[in-house]
């Protein structure tokens, strides 16, 4: 049978999608592209923000009206937070939490001709280990690696959903994430990419108690790994060790995605955030000083309930002095069952919201195009991606520092380390020429 998928949301959410592939295809499933008609659909959703549930339900229906015949399958944060609205979508068979996608391939005949959908959703906060599905290659077009080596979320900020879809912080034993990553250098993956909703708190679950510095230790042992990259991790959870691994061995990408939110006090003690925007500054300043070009990004919300002109104001000028090359730029809306939903501070008007967005994004934009500007003649190391740029069909490299470059080359290249030099600005990417081509 052939089977197709959509992932929507975060790179958590691709490799549990990479999971329930790697189950399906044991059982003899055929994967196609989520485009073209399939038997199965499976659609792992996203809920963090009210943009995300419209796409989740988009994708749905393009599902459902793609075969009418087909199974159509959600599961994620969605299903986990709302599995009532998911249910009720037409063309709905079978919606899972984010625990119970692992008994996909059990349920699925039971999912057939049912005149109301089967809904599997269980406590996800009974969870108290994570499950070990060997995964040993990613779908085509894949370069990189990626691995969950922890899920859930021990902190109750008061307006994120998360921990409601994804339960409390589970790590994933060392020896498991040890022998699951030597499969994947093994398999030909030059970059693996840590990956967890909440990273930072990795090992302090476990018996005995270890911590993420000490994973990223043991896996710099593994022969032949090339890169190491860490997905987001919470400014609380730099140790001096973990800041030590960070600046002192190359082989850890010179990427950080640390954070924010808010630059005002005010603003995240109201959203629980477990630090200060002093203390964020100093971290970031620190990284930034020991490390040459790092590529850093940041997660920043507007319009958080009770967000005054100064709160924005001082979130602005933190942006604007720190050395960010990316925004992820966030408008608040309420996620039900969360704390912010329910506070009675004043509402910032819709308006005001999009305004304060756009200027971050603009920003966040600027800043961007500054790091992209500042690599212009400078050979940089990629390394050289599955998928070909779409308009022009040249190759694409990935630095450790997170940018991209298009150039011309052979497939040869693909898949190993190629030695670029940044030639112009570009658009979506910069402009490159393999070094030595003139």
């Amino acid at each position: 049978m052939t089977v197709a998928f959509a992932t929507l949301g975060c790179k958590l959410n691709q490799y549990d999608t990479t999971e329930v592939q790697a189950l399906l295809e044991a059982g003899g499933f055929r994967t196609v592209p989520f485009e073209t008609p399939a038997q199965v659909y499976v659609i792992n959703t996203c809920t963090v923000t009210a943009r995300a549930d419209y796409s989740d339900r988009q994708a749905i229906r393009r599902a459902a009206a793609r075969n009418p015949e087909a199974v159509v399958v959600v599961t994620g944060c969605y299903a986990q937070t709302n599995p009532e609205a998911v249910a009720a979508i037409p063309g709905v068979d079978l919606v899972l939490g984010t625990q119970d996608k692992y008994a996909l391939p059990e349920l699925l005949d039971q999912a057939r001709k049912r005149a109301r959908p089967l809904v599997r959703v269980s406590d996800v906060f009974a969870a108290r280990t994570l499950p070990t599905i060997p995964v040993r290659r990613f779908t085509p077009g894949y370069t990189r690696a990626f691995v969950k080596v922890q899920d859930g979320c021990q902190h109750r900020c008061s307006f994120c959903i998360v921990p409601f879809a994804r339960g409390g912080s589970r790590s994933q034993a060392l020896a498991v994430v040890v022998e699951q990553i030597e499969g994947l250098v093994g398999a030909g993956y030059a970059e693996v990419v840590l990956t967890g909703v909440d990273l930072g708190h990795y090992g302090w679950d476990l018996s005995p108690r270890t911590t993420l510095a000490a994973l990223v230790r043991r896996l710099l042992d593994v022969r032949g790994l090339a890169r190491l990259r860490l997905s987001s991790v919470l400014p609380a959870y730099f140790t001096d060790e973990l800041v030590e691994l960070v600046i002192g061995d190359r082989r850890v990408c010179r990427h950080l995605h640390v954070p924010l939110q808010s630059g005002s006090d005010r603003v995240l003690r109201m959203m629980r955030r477990p630090y200060t925007a002093r203390m964020y500054r100093a971290l970031i300043e620190r990284l930034a000083g020991a490390i040459p070009d790092l590529g850093l990004g940041a997660d920043v919300i507007t319009g958080f309930p009770g967000e005054t002109d100064a709160d924005f104001e001082a979130t602005e000028a933190l942006v604007k002095a720190l050395p960010f090359t990316y925004l992820h730029v966030f408008s608040y809306s309420d996620r039900r069952g969360t704390e912010a939903a329910r506070r009675t501070a004043p509402r910032v008007p819709p308006e005001t919201i999009r305004q304060r967005t756009a200027r971050l994004r603009r920003l966040g934009g600027a800043k961007q195009a500054g790091f992209r500007r500042a690599q212009l003649g400078r050979e940089l190391s990629v390394l050289v991606l599955e998928h070909r740029e779409r308009e022009t069909g040249r190759l694409v490299g990935l630095t450790d520092n997170y940018l991209e470059l298009a150039f011309a080359g052979s497939d040869a290249l693909i898949r190993g380390f190629a030695h670029v030099r940044a030639t112009g600005p570009g658009g979506p990417r910069l402009e490159g020429a393999l070094a030595g081509d003139g």
